[in-house]
């Protein structure tokens, strides 16, 4: 999940490598939602070795209100920090 500074917007997507999608995004080398909302701090990943699932998870938590997403980053990574360079 991807979030702006104030960590007002969220963003869920699925890719097969985090680190250059990640890069993308703050980079906004693509219109985007990402890039409408100015979405460049990754407070939330999952690993999965099956496309599939990866899948299946991303349409879980679009399904999900705010709510349930900010619960699911707050167990996760409770400062909100951006994770992008603990990937890297």
């Amino acid at each position: 999940m991807m979030t702006n500074w104030n960590n007002s917007v969220l963003y869920v997507g699925v890719t097969g490598n985090l680190v250059r999608r990640v890069a993308e995004h703050i980079n906004k080398e693509a219109p985007s939602f990402t890039q409408k909302y100015n979405l460049n701090k990754l407070v939330y990943y999952e690993e999965f070795s099956d496309v599939r699932q990866a899948i299946y998870r991303e349409k879980q938590l679009k399904g999900w209100n705010r709510s349930k997403k900010n619960g699911l980053v707050n167990n996760f990574n409770p400062e909100w920090k951006n994770l992008y360079l603990c990937v890297l």
